[in-house]
């Protein structure tokens, strides 16, 4: 069983970390305007509490969502967030994100190997909500689609940063 121990400080920030650039990336990729936004981060803290619930969510998984629940860690995403992704354009945080996702992936295979694929689906499984939470290319939240070209290539993009196979 994987937990927090298994980790160097650097990386278990850069694990708990990827819970929020799995979903961020998504939003970013096709911005949906301040409602839209809203829906989406709730979408993500949504799919986290499902799988606090879950009772087949790993210990890795647990871990995770344990630290995330922190008023420390909570400053933590806020300021870390703000310091990566202050005036930077959406494009560009899409980028930084799935390189950040890469690099998270690669610590999981290493660390985590037992537990690596089950987080790595939490995370995908986070960037779906997210996409889903909001239709695009409608008007005033009627029309438009689902899931966006933009947020379906994003989607499989993080897929491809994890790498499982989209």
């Amino acid at each position: 069983m994987t937990n927090k121990q298994n980790f160097t400080p650097e990386e278990w920030t850069r694990v708990w970390e990827s819970v929020m650039l799995s979903g961020i990336a998504v939003s970013a990729a096709d911005p949906s305007g301040l409602w839209g936004t809203f829906k989406e981060a709730f979408a993500s803290k949504s799919a986290l509490a499902a799988s606090k619930l879950d009772p087949a969510s790993n210990e890795l998984i647990k871990a995770v969502i344990a630290d995330l629940d922190t008023k420390e860690a909570r400053a933590s995403i806020r300021e870390v967030l703000h310091e990566r992704f202050d005036g930077v354009e959406p494009n560009e945080v899409v980028q930084r994100s799935l390189d950040d996702l890469k690099a998270v992936s690669v610590i999981l295979d290493a660390k985590a190997p037992g537990d690596a694929a089950a987080f790595k689906a939490l995370l995908c499984g986070i960037s779906q909500k997210v996409a889903e939470a909001t239709p695009e290319g409608g008007f005033l939240g009627f029309g438009g689609v689902n899931v966006s070209d933009a947020e379906k290539a994003t989607l499989s993009d993080i897929e491809k940063a994890l790498g499982r196979t989209a």
